[in-house]
C-alpha cells in the first residue's frame, strides 16, 4: 500500500528531514534544558551516507516526509539513531510503521538485535519502547545527556 511507502531519503529530502527532526524534538529543548542531538545532526551527511529512511502519507498537505528513521549498521546490531514524526502526524500509525520497518530492516540485513538511546526526560519514550519489544539495557549519562539504552533481540 502507497501509504506504507518507506524509503531511503535522496538530497532533495534534507530541508523536509531537518524540518520533521526539529518539529519531533522541539518540544524537548525546554524539558531537557539542551538541544536534543538529532536537532543538531549532519541532515545532509547522514542522508548521503544512505542512512536516512523517509515516509510520506499521500495526499496530506504539505506533501512530503511526515516521519524518517535514522539507522546505522554495525557488526552485531541496527543502531536507530533517530526516529521522528512530525507533530501533524501523531496519532496515524507512522511512528508504528517506522519501528516495523527498522526491524525488517535489521533482519534484512542479518543483525539480530536494533539498540536504540532515549533521554531519561523522554518519558513518553520509555513508554512507547517496551510495547514494541525493547528493554531497557543501561542508563548512562554522555554530558550533557542522560540516555536510557535499548535493545531488542530479532532473531
Amino acid at each position: 500500500m502507497e501509504r506504507e511507502r518507506i524509503r531511503p531519503a535522496v538530497t532533495a529530502d534534507v530541508p523536509a528531514v531537518k524540518a520533521v527532526t526539529d518539529a519531533a524534538y522541539r518540544p524537548y529543548v525546554e524539558r531537557i534544558g539542551v538541544v536534543p542531538q538529532p536537532m543538531e545532526a549532519d541532515h545532509a551527511a547522514n542522508v548521503a551516507a544512505g542512512r536516512v529512511f523517509v515516509t510520506e502519507e499521500p495526499g496530506t498537505r504539505p506533501a512530503g516526509p511526515v516521519g524518517l528513521v535514522v539507522l546505522e549498521a554495525h557488526a552485531d546490531h541496527l543502531f536507530l539513531d533517530s526516529v521522528a514524526v512530525h507533530p501533524d502526524a501523531h496519532g496515524r500509525g507512522v511512528g508504528r510503521r517506522l519501528l516495523r520497518f527498522v526491524d525488517a530492516h535489521a533482519r534484512a540485513l542479518g543483525l539480530p538485535e536494533v539498540r536504540l538511546y532515549t533521554n531519561a526526560m523522554m518519558w513518553e519514550n520509555q513508554e512507547i519502547y517496551p510495547r514494541y519489544g525493547y528493554e531497557v539495557v543501561a542508563r548512562r549519562v554522555d554530558e550533557p545527556y542522560d540516555r536510557v539504552h535499548y535493545r531488542k533481540r530479532l532473531l
